[in-house]
């Protein structure tokens, strides 16, 4: 089985649902002879050619609108936002309008597209570029929100979220498109939605994250074993829809937690994980949810982001508080 980094599985699943599915098409910027900012279409035009491999032009309102009017004539679009942070100029076109489609309709259509975003801090890149905002798409009903930590999951999430019949938004940690390899099989392959994957197991306090967190959990978790502490990793995987299931049965084991992302801390997607968990096992908590995330400032410049973002140490610190209660 061939080892892969995040780029390379993503490129492998765009690959495999284009030759599966003659209606698969890739659009936005830069995706066609430049392989996309990051290289993550690297190959497709050359391969597919350029009727299903398209470069728009930077108009991020224009591609999700025209990925919705691809998708109602029976293509299954995939589009590519160069960031995250960048679907503010469509974000009309994301959520009252492919968003609310099935609705709108009475069912008579369903919107078969997947908006890629690479987010998120770590690279240095400049303002607007790293906003984590997902937990704003968890306020639009009819999009299916997706955040892998690893290669394995970036391709088997991928799949799933092209076959799926209504809107996908999968959001892309470009921290970690190098960071490492895995090994991630040739051939499609799905991972499911709503079920969140025990990237580590513990006995006493569980660390909820999703995306590139994800990473920086196991490595506060290992750091923890010198203190004497057990400590869970829990990837949710995907935000919509939510594995309530395995997220209340993993914190009801350890009776603690500690919620750690990316995006500021108020109104952030960790607020809703809080809430839930207040709600399904309160009774046995051992201890108030933690959180851990960015500051409530715009995002910095480069010299300053290691301070804005959640670190090893302020998870840690976050863990000790709570074994303390």
């Amino acid at each position: 089985m061939p080892e892969r980094n995040v780029v390379e599985a993503i490129n492998s699943a765009l690959a495999d649902e284009m030759e599966a599915d003659p209606r698969v098409m890739v659009l936005g910027l830069d995706v066609g002879k430049l392989g996309g900012v990051f290289r993550t279409t690297s190959g497709l035009v050359e391969k597919f050619g350029a009727a299903r491999v398209i470069d728009t032009p930077l108009a991020e309102a224009s591609i999700v609108g025209a990925s919705l009017g691809l998708a109602l004539a029976g293509m299954v679009p995939v589009a590519e936002i160069q960031f995250l942070g960048f679907t503010a100029q469509g974000f009309h076109q994301i959520g009252p309008q492919l968003g609310k489609y099935r609705q709108r309709s009475r069912g008579r259509y369903h919107c078969q597209v997947t908006i890629r975003a690479p987010f998120g801090g770590g690279i240095k890149s400049p303002e607007f570029h790293s906003d984590a905002v997902e937990a704003q798409f968890v306020q639009t009903p009819g999009i299916k929100i997706v955040m892998p930590s690893n290669a394995y999951d970036a391709k088997g999430l991928l799949i799933e979220a092209i076959r799926d019949p209504d809107p996908v938004l999968f959001c892309e940690p470009d921290r970690l498109y190098r960071a490492g390899r895995m090994e991630v099989p040739d051939g499609g392959y799905t991972v499911p939605f709503g079920k969140a994957r025990l990237a580590r197991d513990g006995d006493h306090v569980t660390l909820i994250a999703w995306s590139a967190a994800v990473e920086l959990c196991l490595r506060a978790a290992d750091m923890l074993v010198a203190e004497g502490i057990s400590a869970a990793v829990l990837d949710l995987r995907t935000l919509v829809p939510l594995d309530v299931e395995t997220l209340c049965a993993q914190v009801v084991k350890t009776g603690r937690c500690v919620i750690v992302h990316e995006a500021p801390v108020s109104a952030g997607f960790g607020a809703e994980i809080s809430a839930t968990l207040m709600e399904e096992v309160f009774y046995d908590l051992d201890a108030p949810v933690a959180r851990v995330g960015a500051f409530d400032v715009p995002f910095p410049a480069s010299s300053l982001e290691d301070y804005y973002l959640p670190s090893v140490d302020r998870v840690l610190a976050a863990v000790r508080r709570t074994m303390e209660v």
